[in-house]
């Protein structure tokens, strides 16, 4: 009897810790933050951020075409922190009701058909041209601003993704050099002429460049019309190394590679009269 009394009574103890481990979770889940072993990216700038590689990828794309947009700084940062609370940077196929994508926008809304606000660069330009009819944005709060353009139920869940939002704005703005720096599996998913297409062809999208050579099939190379747009295009390239084939990439005397992850001097020459270059995994 007093062995069933025990089994009893330790069931009822760890029911008790489920329960208010449950309760616990539900009540701060939103600020709990979980080790994450799939995360390979780090971003460092005046702060540190650890993403995925599917994560840091969309924070790319918005970071881009907030600048292809001419919106400021700021407007990324919104952007960001919105995309953050929505869909944890993920372009969710489904959500709340019809929402749909990395804003979560919905199709009944009038944001645009699934599919369209399923593409990263149609959603965050329908965002940036919401964010910029709101007057006065640019001196609201970051929850504020957001709030006025998606009318959340909890308008105040945004502000604390504002810090994280202004590292990665500050890296993929170029305001930080070497910032961004992802570790890249050991099968990437293209390779050879296929991927330096790609690439260079999503680069010219996110970033409304002209005059790449889409043929080249080792990678490519970009003349930046300065130190921060070199730095915007090179933490772009890291950013979609992943899903890109990127091997490696070279700004100035700064070489990032796919073995190694990280930014490292190099000595025997700087990239090509102050070009961007980007090389990606051969074929085979």
């Amino acid at each position: 009897m007093r062995t069933r009394a025990a089994v009893a009574g330790g069931v009822v103890l760890i029911l008790v810790a489920v329960i208010a481990i449950w309760l616990v979770v539900r009540q701060v889940g939103d600020h709990l933050q979980l080790p994450a072993l799939s995360r390979k990216c780090t971003v460092q700038a005046d702060g540190r951020v650890a993403l995925d590689a599917d994560q840091m990828a969309n924070a790319a794309t918005i970071a881009a075409i907030g600048a292809k947009r001419g919106m400021p700084e700021r407007a990324v940062v919104v952007a960001l922190a919105t995309a953050y609370q929505e869909s944890g940077l993920r372009n969710l196929a489904d959500g709340d009701r019809d929402s749909v994508g990395l804003f979560q926008q919905r199709p009944s809304q009038g944001w645009g058909t699934p599919a369209q606000i399923r593409d990263p660069r149609y959603a965050a330009n329908r965002f940036y041209a919401a964010l910029k009819k709101v007057r006065g944005w640019e001196k609201m709060r970051v929850t504020d601003a957001a709030q006025r353009v998606q009318r959340s139920a909890f308008p105040e869940a945004y502000q604390k993704w504002a810090d994280d939002s202004e590292v990665l704005s500050r890296a993929l703005m170029g305001d930080a050099t070497g910032a961004v720096a992802c570790t890249v599996g050991r099968t990437p998913v293209m390779h050879g002429a296929a991927a330096a297409a790609q690439l260079t062809r999503n680069l010219a999208l996110d970033w409304g460049l002209q005059g790449l050579d889409p043929t080249d099939p080792t990678g490519l190379a970009v003349t930046p019309g300065d130190q921060r747009d070199g730095w915007r295009y090179a933490h772009w390239l890291v950013s979609h190394a992943q899903d890109h084939g990127v091997k490696r990439v070279r700004f100035g005397d700064l070489e990032w590679t796919a073995r190694d992850g990280t930014w490292d001097r190099v000595t025997d020459q700087q990239s090509p009269a102050g070009q961007v270059v980007a090389e990606v995994f051969n074929e085979g």
